[in-house]
């Protein structure tokens, strides 16, 4: 599905976000004004009111092909936090599983004088392919799309990094689970490693971590105490037994015996090492409550670092989307 390099469509002439595809390629530079922004939305949710007029008079589509609770939820927080006008589309009874195509669907939204599609899509390229299709004018924001990326999740988890750490160099990152079905962990890595930590491994089963994400820049592990060795940072991923074909697998209960997180394998990390998950978390498959719940678990801040992300990346994308307009109308 992807054609036209995304790393090139997703920045207008001044080099600023106008879409958020992917994290391959963008600079340290604009994840660094990501993790800025986003730091300063972080105090309005301890604010009576909870608004920003950034996106006032803008409408926002959540248009999700995909299952999802958690980040549909934030991102429509987010875009109310901005003073959006926020449409959630029900694919399931909409057009499109009539027999609608999905171009057909896109130019009914943008007929609708919207402004900004979220996409979450089962297929990867799909954001990026809408964003090549839809008029220019709509920004488009990746909400997870395939085995491909899942940027914003990447951003929020690396504000909690941050938030925690206090910065990103010399430190030892480990991404433990189902990588090869992934897109958070493939997003984590083009991050990770743009923002400058010393190592970040992969660590799991021969069937769900191949060799070669090492050409990525990943350390590959299949032994967890080697992967978790004096590492700072621990992200658990759930299996994703919804993509798997064939036995990649013996069992759930071998995988949580060798690769789960537990009060034991944890003190192999450093000792303030902090916990990490994307949701949503499989207790007793990939971590253990007692370390999912413990004092070095900072899950539920990805939550709300969530928020403050989305938002940071909306109101960047309609700046950039907005400076672009302009510059055409003037030339």
């Amino acid at each position: 599905m992807m054609r036209s390099d995304p790393r090139a469509l997703q920045l207008n002439d001044q080099g600023q976000l106008k879409h958020f595809l992917t994290l391959d390629g963008l600079s340290k530079n604009i994840l660094t004004e990501i993790l800025d922004r986003a730091e300063s939305f972080l105090s309005m949710g301890e604010q009576s009111v909870k608004k920003v007029p950034l996106l006032r008079g803008k409408t926002v589509v959540n248009l999700f092909f995909e299952n999802s609770t958690r980040t549909r939820t934030t991102f429509e927080l987010a875009a109310k936090r901005l003073s959006a006008d926020v449409i959630n589309l029900n694919i399931e009874t909409s057009a499109t599983s009539k027999g609608e195509s999905l171009l057909d669907t896109l130019k009914n939204l943008e007929a609708m004088q919207s402004d900004m599609f979220i996409v979450r899509h089962s297929d990867s390229g799909a954001p990026h392919f809408i964003a090549e299709h839809c008029t220019p004018n709509v920004a488009i924001i990746n909400a997870g799309d395939g085995r491909h990326a899942h940027p914003t999740q990447a951003m929020l988890d690396m504000l909690t990094i941050r938030r925690h750490k206090g910065q990103f160099e010399g430190l030892k990152v480990a991404v433990v689970g189902d990588i090869l079905h992934s897109r958070v962990a493939r997003s984590q890595l083009h991050a990770l490693t743009t923002l400058g930590v010393e190592e970040v491994r992969f660590v799991g089963p021969k069937t769900l971590v191949p060799e070669y994400f090492a050409e990525l820049g990943a350390t590959i592990c299949h032994d967890l105490r080697a992967g978790l060795d004096d590492v700072d940072v621990i992200v658990m991923l759930r299996l994703q037994k919804e993509r798997m074909a064939g036995a990649l697998l013996p069992s759930e209960s071998e995988f949580y015996r060798l690769y789960g997180l537990t009060k034991e394998s944890l003190a192999w990390a450093k000792p303030d090492a902090i916990v990490m998950h994307p949701g949503p978390i499989n207790r007793g498959v990939e971590i253990a409550s007692e370390v999912a719940d413990g004092e070095q678990s900072v899950i539920l801040n990805q939550v709300t670092n969530g928020i403050a992300v989305r938002m940071a990346v909306l109101s960047m994308a309609m700046s950039g989307q907005m400076q672009a307009q302009q510059q055409e109308g003037g030339e």
